[in-house]
């Protein structure tokens, strides 16, 4: 499982979401994860969630810390599960940063009571299967009722790696839970 963080500030705009877009934009070939910092502005044209297109909705944020993931070899199933596990692992992350926080996962999505604070998708391709999720840093200027890491004064840098370290830790642990077992009588 290899990892990267981007130094340079990228608009999210929904076509970051294909395949080998780690590799053609980083040169990291293979399983990952990829972070960097930057707005979000995706219309309705490359949306993803088809609940989003009935709707007519779309997803902008001033700023966003964005995550994605590729896995080569993992169905439409297996990556919504890996989806809700790095949920998690940016609750985990935010908890371990900020005493008292009151964040929980809904679905796919992490919320502050009714303030959203991410948005995220799971989706494949001909060759794989991805993961984005933004977590934003700004809250201004939402289009639904939202809150950022500035809200909580959480280093979104510091975030990422934490974030970047806990989800490879988990890939490595569950290839190693995989190797280590025989088959059952």
């Amino acid at each position: 499982m290899k990892v990267y963080f981007s130094e340079d500030t990228l608009t999210y705009d929904g076509t970051q979401l294909r395949s080998h877009f780690a590799y053609d934009t980083f040169n990291v070939l293979g399983d990952s994860i990829v972070a960097f910092i930057g707005p979000c502005d995706v219309k309705k044209e490359h949306l993803v969630d088809l609940e989003d297109v009935h709707q007519n909705q779309f997803i902008y944020s001033e700023n966003m810390l964005h995550f994605i993931v590729e896995h080569f070899n993992d169905d439409l199933n297996l990556m919504i599960a890996k989806q809700r596990l790095l949920i998690s692992l940016i609750i985990q992350e935010m908890n371990d940063t900020v005493e008292n926080l009151n964040v929980k996962r809904q679905g796919d999505d992490i919320y502050d009571d009714t303030l959203k604070l991410s948005v995220s998708i799971a989706t494949s391709s001909p060759v794989s299967c991805l993961i984005h999720t933004g977590i934003n840093i700004s809250s201004k200027n939402t289009p639904v009722p939202a809150v950022g890491l500035d809200d909580y004064k959480i280093n979104a840098h510091a975030l990422a790696t934490g974030v970047l370290n806990r989800y490879r830790a988990e890939m490595d642990s569950m290839e190693k839970a995989r190797c280590k077992v025989k088959s059952a009588s």
